[in-house]
């Protein structure tokens, strides 16, 4: 799966930012690279399932960002945060 535009909606930006100290450009760096995505449940309307993806900034940070995916290619982002220990040795062993 390839993220070709994320969808943004003001309310998560101020979450994001707030509550989990985490900026909208180190989403979008993750989101664009290569990040390693795996399905979470199924959403509440077809073809719009949750999805978490895991990835590091360029500055170091583990990233797990929750997204619904629409349109195939386009990522509405929900929540992000820094990966727990777990997470992180989960994400190193793909």
């Amino acid at each position: 799966m390839k993220i070709q535009h994320i969808i943004w909606l003001h309310e998560f930006e101020d979450k994001l930012f707030h509550k989990h100290n985490v900026l909208v450009e180190e989403v979008e760096e993750v989101l664009f690279d290569k990040p390693h995505i795996r399905f979470v449940e199924k959403g509440h309307y077809d073809d719009e399932d949750l999805y978490a993806a895991y990835g590091k900034t360029s500055g170091g940070r583990w990233l797990i960002i929750f997204f619904v995916l629409k349109n195939k290619h386009d990522a509405l982002v929900i929540s992000a945060r820094n990966m727990d220990r777990k997470e992180r040795h989960l994400y190193a062993r793909r």
